[in-house]
């Protein structure tokens, strides 16, 4: 049986860590939340729901991300799939089932859930992130020949072939460098369609003007840096 593990990069998600944990299905082995310098209640009642709950003090999603990598790398026995989910509930953590059936079934290193319009509940995405998706996926078909549609969260991916990316964005960069470097090292990939809803609470990135030109200065950074590599 192939272990799983889910990391939830988590800021102030007091109101919805709950749910989140709640609907993980049980072939998970390990939920992880870090608690990334939330000024809530997110460590506890993460914890209270079952998790393990770490604290990352440095503020970014990337460091989250990492926080909960370096734990895993050092537990004795490593697991075969990793899992990042956001932890505002605006993802279906069922359909981790989904993600997952394409890595343990058909031997993909790489799967994300793709935020189609059809599957997506109506103000879900604000008008900024589906510009800012099409844009970087415009690019990376453009620059890379990639065949991504959307930069979602929530995603697996094999966990050697993480390893093997030598990931190092902490901020919002995170997302775009893990597929940008999956194509440079040319894992299969695919993307899944899943639904997406309204998120609990303010959207920390999208929610805010600076939030989303910081988010779309990193991406595109990330992806011209690549074209002249």
């Amino acid at each position: 049986m192939i272990k799983i593990k889910v990391i939830i990069p988590a800021y102030n998600e007091a109101d919805s860590i709950g749910n989140v944990i709640r609907d993980i299905p049980g072939i998970v082995d390990e939920i992880i939340v870090v608690n990334n310098n939330s000024s809530d209640d997110t460590a506890t009642n993460a914890k209270n729901a079952g998790a393990t709950v770490l604290d990352e003090f440095q503020k970014g999603y990337g460091y989250a991300c990492l926080k909960g990598m370096d734990y895993i790398a050092n537990q004795s026995i490593q697991p075969g799939i990793i899992v990042f989910l956001d932890g505002d509930y605006s993802d279906y953590p069922e359909e981790l089932t989904k993600l997952v059936e394409p890595i343990v079934n058909n031997n993909i290193d790489f799967v994300i859930g793709a935020r189609v319009k059809r599957l997506r509940e109506q103000g879900a995405m604000k008008p900024q992130q589906v510009f800012g998706n099409w844009l970087a996926t415009f690019l990376m078909k453009f620059m890379f020949g990639a065949k991504f549609t959307d930069l979602g969260p929530f995603r697996a991916i094999k966990y050697d072939k993480l390893l093997a990316l030598h990931m190092e964005d902490k901020t919002y960069g995170w997302t775009v460098e893990m597929q940008l470097k999956a194509i440079k090292q040319k894992l299969t990939y695919i993307e899944i369609p899943v639904n997406y809803r309204n998120r609990i609470g303010v959207s920390k990135v999208s929610g805010t003007v600076k939030g989303s030109i910081f988010a779309g200065v990193k991406i595109l950074g990330w992806i011209f840096k690549y074209s002249f590599k």
